[in-house]
């Protein structure tokens, strides 16, 4: 099995942008562009379905994501601002406000960026955000 760290194209589902400004924000099924995926059934199929993708696939899909989630924000700001009520609920049937689906999701991605910087320490042995002056990749063995 091959892997990738790209996911499709983010957090394991759709993308984690699409998912919470449809699904979680109205309750709307996720809808046509996720339908088609190619599925292959098994629980790692968000670790590999990338590894073939060119980058400039994978971030394209990434900006659609993007666009359409700024636009349904937009939508949901205008409708009714940060306190309004979204769809998605605890067990006890209490919905979350539209400014905690904000903050779930900005989390959602902060861990996600944080388990990827931790991957290339690993691989590269650098830590922060930037390699040392004058640092140069090892050719290829």
């Amino acid at each position: 099995m091959r892997s990738t760290a790209c996911a499709r194209p983010s957090a394991g589902r759709p993308t984690t942008s699409d998912y919470t400004f449809i699904t979680k924000l109205s309750g709307q099924p996720i809808g046509a562009l996720w339908d088609a995926a190619d599925w292959d059934g098994s629980n790692d199929w968000e670790f590999t379905s990338a590894a073939d993708d060119a980058p400039k696939q994978l971030y394209a899909l990434w900006d659609g994501a993007v666009e359409r989630s700024r636009s349904r924000l937009d939508a949901a700001l205008a409708d009714g601002g940060l306190d309004q009520l979204v769809h998605v609920s605890s067990p006890d049937g209490r919905h979350a406000s539209l400014r905690r689906l904000l903050c779930d999701l900005i989390e959602e991605y902060g861990r996600h960026t944080g388990h990827a910087d931790l991957l290339r320490e690993a691989v590269d042995g650098l830590a922060g955000e930037d390699p040392p002056a004058g640092w140069h990749a090892r050719a290829s063995r």
